[in-house]
């Protein structure tokens, strides 16, 4: 039963007659297009109309790209279909996670380092604002894991920390701030991400806290999260055998993903907590969905199960299929899709999408897209970066630094990403305007039998190591990959005897765990172009640090600060 009414709908009397009359007013394939939302990849006019008139899709989501690209795809999306679709983005970090143009104000981790409540409200903000400027009216943000596991390679920054209550605030101050601007929040992922150290990209990753300690900790979050008002929460590919068994009794509990358990979406997430909004998949291309049973039976299953929206796809015209032979076959009951497309409706008639349509403003006018990466913003991120930087070790007091004492410096990036060249530039560039005398690392293979360590001091005053090892989907680990033979060369920090070794990490807070020699290191949480010019300011003495970790960057280990 949907209560429309109440938290999170609010739906007036007028509002729930166009949700009912909506729905009685659809075919059979209509409604089971409502519950799809795939990842589109064309903008081609043509293309997009056949798309809606085959699928009749309830939302769609286009990966970043160029702000007017995306403005006009969507405004013809959105006069194409009969019902108004959900517009979706994962706005975790800025504006950039739709238009790219965006402001890149900063990884959830970095706020959760400045301790502030009022920085993840702008984070909403900045990044809800630039992104409906286009038309996006769904974010599956904020993140609401709990980074416990220092091993884990998708969630580190990508969460505001440990801290339980610093999690509930700062979640919650970004969905008051996507609510006034007009956009849904997926909170993510459902039951809990962070305590595995694998990734559901991968495999199902499993949460293995007993019921009562998932209770005094994500139990305490999405209550939080449900609290707040959220629209929607994202249901990960994530076991949670302590409670499969507290409703099945059976010993160890199965290993099932909340994508596809009845007893954790209807029992814990519908009754238990009382979340009357809606529920989505996480993406179902994910390993973790797939290896779970067959997937002809899994798709309208997942439905049946407690999701209302399917996320992506791995073939839409086969995964819409399935739904459809599924529901006439019973695997999906009259009963489940007709609660999941009207959860859907009522979350569209929450965000007044409805009335939106009836007055064709779907999409913001052009001179919206004038906030996207306007200056305000870019100096909110700036302040973001500045108060968020965080000096987690200084064992030898290297700093700061001088160019009038160290001009010479060794830098290395350490990462095999795209941004990497970016990094490198914006790092020399800014050492250089500094004074610095900046000489880039490259692997030489057999260098370590080249040169001794007098050689080496003539060369440099001092090393800087830059690690840009984003965190990404489809990595088994997020750790630093040395290049050089025998483990002795000049990549690795064999030198901080001889000379200041200084160590930044623009990823992942951990890299302390493959570099405890270091003897000054550095989180910045993030690669923006603020954060590394915040951290080299800080460096050189020229502000203050400032940031205070939201983890252990020590991961518990005692040889990491010495």
């Amino acid at each position: 039963m949907i209560a429309y009414k109440e938290k999170p709908f609010f739906l007036k009397d007028e509002d729930i007659r166009w949700v009912e009359e909506t729905y009685d007013g659809m075919s059979l394939e209509e409604r089971i297009g409502q519950l799809f939302c795939p990842i589109v990849f064309t903008k081609e006019e043509s293309e997009l109309s056949e798309f809606i008139k085959s699928y009749h899709p309830g939302g769609v989501l286009y990966r970043e790209g160029p702000a007017e690209e995306l403005r006009r795809a969507h405004q013809f999306l959105q006069s194409n279909s009969p019902v108004p679709l959900l517009l979706a983005a994962n706005l975790e970090y800025g504006g950039n996670g739709s238009p790219a143009e965006g402001t890149y104000y900063g990884r959830q981790m970095l706020v959760a380092a400045t301790g502030k409540e009022k920085r993840a409200y702008e984070l909403g903000r900045v990044s809800c604002s630039e992104a409906a400027s286009v038309g996006i009216n769904w974010s599956f943000a904020p993140v609401v894991d709990i980074d416990r596991n220092c091993l884990n390679p998708i969630t580190n920054v990508r969460t505001f920390g440990t801290d339980i209550e610093q999690i509930i605030k700062m979640a919650a101050a970004y969905i008051r701030a996507a609510r006034e601007e007009g956009v849904a929040t997926a909170v993510k992922h459902f039951p809990g991400d962070g305590i595995d150290d694998r990734d559901q990209h991968l495999l199902t990753s499993v949460n293995s806290l007993s019921v009562q300690d998932w209770e005094d900790s994500f139990g305490k979050i999405y209550r939080g999260m449900i609290e707040a008002g959220t629209l929607s929460i994202m249901a990960g590919h994530i076991a949670l055998p302590s409670f499969e068994k507290k409703y099945d009794g059976q010993a160890p509990g199965k290993m099932i993903p909340a994508t596809l358990s009845k007893n954790l979406l209807q029992g814990l997430l519908r009754r238990e907590l009382g979340f009357n909004g809606l529920i989505t998949s996480d993406a179902t291309p994910m390993v973790g969905f797939c290896t779970a049973m067959e997937r002809k039976k899994a798709v309208p299953l997942s439905i049946e199960y407690g999701c209302d929206v399917f996320l992506f796809n791995k073939s839409l015209p086969e995964d819409f299929s399935y739904m459809l032979a599924g529901f006439r076959e019973g695997l999906l009951s009259t009963e489940r899709l007709k609660e999941a497309v009207k959860r859907i409706l009522a979350t569209k008639a929450a965000l007044g999408l409805h009335r939106k349509k009836e007055e064709n403003a779907l999409i913001p006018p052009k001179e919206a897209m004038s906030v996207i990466g306007c200056g305000e913003h870019l100096v909110l991120a700036r302040e973001c970066a500045d108060e968020g930087v965080t000096l987690v070790k200084d064992r030898d007091r290297f700093l700061p630094l001088s160019p009038a004492s160290h001009k010479r410096v060794l830098l290395e990036i350490i990462g095999n990403f795209s941004s990497n060249e970016r990094v490198a530039r914006e790092v020399t560039k800014k050492l250089t305007e500094e004074g610095f005398s900046v000489t880039l690392y490259k692997p030489e293979g057999f260098e370590a039998l080249k040169e001794g360590v007098e050689d080496f001091k003539k060369k440099y005053d001092w090393v800087l190591y830059i690690a840009n090892v984003e965190t990404a989907s489809n990595q088994t680990v997020a750790r630093l990959q040395w290049h050089t033979m025998f483990g002795l060369g000049n990549n690795l920090p064999w030198m901080v005897r001889e000379m200041p070794t200084i160590f930044i990490s623009l990823g992942n807070p951990y890299h302390l765990l493959d570099a405890p020699m270091v003897g000054a290191y550095i989180n910045g949480y993030c690669n923006s172009c603020h954060v590394i010019e915040a951290c080299i300011e800080k460096m050189l003495g020229k502000s203050p640090f400032k940031g205070k970790s939201p983890v252990d960057p020590f991961c518990g280990r005692i040889d990491l600060p010495l």
